[in-house]
């Protein structure tokens, strides 16, 4: 068994595909079901006919056994690359790293609690094929053991995406889909931090089908997605793919301008035929238009903080350690 140390960012140019299918998963806090995850998906794999394969799995600084268990399994299977990034660097970064280390002429993506059933590659691959498609993306129908209050702003985090962006985005998909090694590669090529997948494979373009499908619960443990996470998330999606927030802040600044001149004029008037101290006037307008300044200075200030980050140039990722067996030994 090799087992290697390196520093890894997203870019450059990969070599030509080597192997049929890279499947590439992130994993975090998945000790219970990461072995029933490589079980699964190298049966996927063997029914869709692959002649040769690899499964990466990339432990995104896990605080569990999730990096033994991973660790374990590439010892024992050869197909299996196991990756460890030197700390949490969250989904999308992760996500990145095994595209990066993906060297199949196709890349099967999908997260390690099983929610996205691996059993569909054959279908998703029969697809790709007969339409001579980039990407064939999941769609989902439904989504099992989630709670209303997850459906519900899930939905309407998408249509919302799906109004303020240029990007036309799918509804209803996450990051479930195989993709051509091109598209791999275009993907781990853009530099930008603040990562958003799957509306970055919708900007790349080229053809890309959905494929409709019933997302499972989850095989074991608790999702790692919290209220702020999700959060998070959202506006990593929303301000790498839109300006409508600056446009918003400016057009509220705007509104607000004219209503302190309908303000001042109705004052003006009072002033001549109700006179009066006039301070609670003068609060009003000083609080509206503080308020206003406060909103579109932080409106900026998040562009600007992110254009901050991003001129550092740090890696997007750190790969600590890296176990894959030698196949010609």
């Amino acid at each position: 068994m090799q087992a290697e140390r390196a520093v890894a960012t997203a870019g450059g140019a990969a070599a030509p595909p080597a192997l049929a299918l890279s499947v590439v998963s992130p994993c975090f806090n998945e000790e219970a079901g990461v072995a029933e995850f490589c079980s699964r998906v190298s049966a996927a794999v063997r029914d869709a006919g692959f002649a040769d394969h690899e499964i990466v799995l990339v432990d995104d600084g896990s605080t569990d056994a999730t990096w033994d268990r991973i660790r374990a399994l590439a010892a024992a299977d050869p197909h299996i690359v196991a990756i460890k990034l030197s700390r949490n660097y969250g989904h999308q970064a992760a996500l990145t790293a095994g595209l990066a280390a993906a060297t199949g002429a196709l890349v099967f993506v999908l997260d390690s609690d099983l929610q996205d059933p691996p059993e569909l590659l054959g279908p998703m691959r029969d697809l790709l094929v007969a339409e001579k498609a980039e990407v064939v993306y999941g769609r989902r129908r439904s989504r099992k053991g989630e709670t209303a209050f997850k459906r519900l702003t899930a939905a309407g985090f998408y249509r919302l995406l799906d109004a303020m962006t240029e990007t036309r985005i799918p509804l209803d998909t996450g990051d479930f889909r195989l993709m051509t090694h091109r598209m791999a590669q275009i993907l781990t090529s853009m530099p930008e931090r603040d990562r958003f997948i799957r509306g970055m494979v919708s900007w790349a373009g080229f053809k890309q089908l959905p494929f409709e499908y019933d997302r499972d619960a989850r095989h074991s443990g608790e999702t790692k997605f919290s209220l702020r996470r999700m959060l998070r998330f959202a506006s990593d999606a929303l301000l790498s793919f839109s300006l409508v927030p600056l446009r918003l802040a400016g057009l509220l600044s705007a509104l607000m301008f004219v209503a302190v001149l309908v303000l001042l004029l109705y004052v003006g008037i009072s002033f001549f035929f109700h006179p009066a101290p006039g301070w609670t006037s003068t609060a009003l307008i000083i609080l509206t238009t503080s308020a206003v300044q406060l909103f579109t200075l932080a409106v900026i200030g998040e562009y600007v903080g992110r254009l901050y980050i991003d001129s550092k140039q740090r890696p997007l990722f750190i790969i600590e350690e890296v176990v894959r067996e030698d196949r010609s030994a």
